[in-house]
């Protein structure tokens, strides 16, 4: 009997102790819940831990840091001005160097009897390109596998009705994209439309230029492999092109487009050029800084009418931000290195990665005025070819280019909508934020992106890509059709706010 209370006492001493070591690590460390955002030791009954620790004294308040963002509501909002709920929705990953030779054996066990592939002619040139080893592991596993590779860097209408001709023409059940965002938004819409037929293109096309009629049921299974580490595009619902009758950016959206699966394989970058991986890298950054700086989801309106009516950039939200943080400071951390030392794997992966992580984040909370803005500059350029890119035959301001152009004056602009999320978010970049103030965050994460532009040979502004202020009203007029993007601005924009955020976007540094 002795015995028995000696080793229960033992045990309470030990619980004990071991409650206090686990709350004084709390209060050091100060842990939140990722869904609220509520500090946890503000979860501890008070009258518990007293117990524990044999404590009188009365309980420390922790603080929630400034720049998390309380999402909770006790409640579901009466009126429907605005949305209550999230939904989160991504592809499966699979990562790691050489996965995709099992890119066959997948679709064998999918029973997938002829299969399109979907990539560019860039790729086919190349030998032992990711699309070679794609088409030799289907040759491998018995799968029919039909190619097309008319696919237009920055795809246009014209280029998807294309791809969505090729797989209407044979009873395709899977699809693969092997590419770059174009190949991959290609493939998604080729396999929507060949799938649900409508009886105009523009029915699934974003509003305005679109109905943006949702899908009417899950589309075939569509395994991604990115060959570049920027868009995300292998976990995102997303797929854009140029509209050219109107001479304007748009897409279509919903969760239904995301592939079933992204081949996240770093030895698919190693193609890629330096110019092009720096250009990539600035849509990863521009993804990450826009999706955590979005309007909260419970701001955005108008709550929709069906759950499936709900949008794939929905604002951001407590597990997009987790996302979307990791990636900002993975990419700020091995974009440059990736850049500069191309034979740098580590490096490589972990853009690649950061790319997908990215694409999680954005593909659910959305992006806002860097992309909006970025469709008329790559819709409308007339010259300009950047340096790097090997065999261009028309002009071409690269897609995170012209999304980065536009971030300095940006987030100079929406930082006082939340100075310490803009705050973090340059502290993650690498800047000294200890004793920065309010006033001060958009100029401190403006220059953490100036920073790694200029390191990374980033043209000087609109004015470096061939565009004057006599081309902002035409820019404004291109950027205003983007709602689903320009909504989701933590600020209220128009016209006025976006011609003044071009002009300061016409010379940089």
């Amino acid at each position: 009997m002795i015995n028995r209370i000696r080793s229960r006492t033992k045990m309470q001493l030990g619980g004990r102790v071991q409650v206090n070591r686990i709350i004084q690590s709390v209060q050091q460390h100060g842990p939140h819940c990722p869904c609220c955002g509520m500090s946890m030791i503000n979860r501890i009954r008070s009258s518990d831990r007293n117990a524990f620790l044999n404590e009188s004294r009365e309980e420390k308040r922790i603080e929630l840091p400034r720049h998390r963002r309380f999402y909770g509501a006790s409640s579901v909002p009466a009126h429907d001005k605005f949305d209550y709920a999230f939904e989160m929705a991504t592809s499966a990953i699979r990562f790691g160097p050489g996965v995709t030779q099992e890119i066959g054996l997948d679709l064998l066990d999918l029973k997938a009897k002829e299969v399109c592939v979907i990539t560019d002619n860039n790729l086919l040139n190349v030998k032992d390109s990711p699309a070679h080893v794609v088409m030799q592991s289907l040759q491998n596993a018995g799968v029919k596998a039909s190619l097309f590779s008319d696919v237009e860097i920055e795809p246009t209408d014209s280029s998807f009705k294309r791809a969505i001709a090729f797989a209407q023409s044979k009873n395709f059940d899977a699809f693969v994209a092997v590419g770059g965002g174009s190949v991959m938004d290609t493939c998604k819409a080729a396999n929507l439309y060949s799938t649900y037929p409508p009886e105009n293109f523009l029915d699934y096309v974003n509003p305005p230029i679109g109905k943006g009629l949702p899908p009417p049921g899950p589309v075939k299974p569509l395994i991604a492999v990115p060959t570049t580490a920027g868009t995300g595009s292998e976990t995102t619902g997303v797929a854009i092109f140029d509209y050219e009758e109107l001479g304007a950016k748009t897409g279509i959206a919903h969760r239904r487009l995301k592939p079933m699966l992204g081949i996240v394989d770093p030895n698919n970058t190693r193609w890629l050029p330096p110019a092009a991986a720096a250009a990539s890298g600035f849509d990863v950054l521009c993804h990450s800084l826009e999706s955590y700086t979005a309007i909260p989801f419970n701001q955005r309106g108008p709550r929709p009418a069906r759950p499936v009516e709900r949008p794939a950039y929905q604002g951001s939200n407590p597990i997009s931000d987790v996302w979307s943080l990791k990636s900002l400071e993975m990419v700020a951390k091995w974009l440059p290195i990736a850049v500069e030392d191309p034979s740098n794997e580590e490096a490589r992966s972990m853009t690649l990665l950061a790319s997908s992580f990215a694409g999680v984040g954005f593909g659910n909370a959305g992006v806002h005025l860097c992309h909006g803005m970025s469709y008329p500059v790559s819709g409308m350029v007339r010259s300009f070819k950047p340096d790097g890119y090997v065999g261009l035959d028309k002009p071409l301001v690269p897609h995170g280019m012209s999304v980065v152009l536009q971030a300095p004056a940006v987030f100079r602009w929406t930082a006082v909508s939340d100075p310490q999320r803009h705050l973090h978010a340059a502290e993650l970049m690498g800047a000294d934020i200890s004793r920065a103030k309010d006033e001060d965050a958009g100029d401190i994460l403006a220059d953490q992106i100036i920073k790694l532009m200029k390191r990374l040979n980033i043209p000087d502004g609109l004015n470096a890509v061939g565009f004057t202020n006599d081309d902002i009203p035409e820019l404004v007029k291109g950027t205003l059709p983007q709602h689903r993007v320009t909504k989701l601005s933590p600020r209220p924009v128009g016209e006025e706010e976006i011609a003044q955020l071009f002009r300061n976007s016409m010379k940089i540094y």
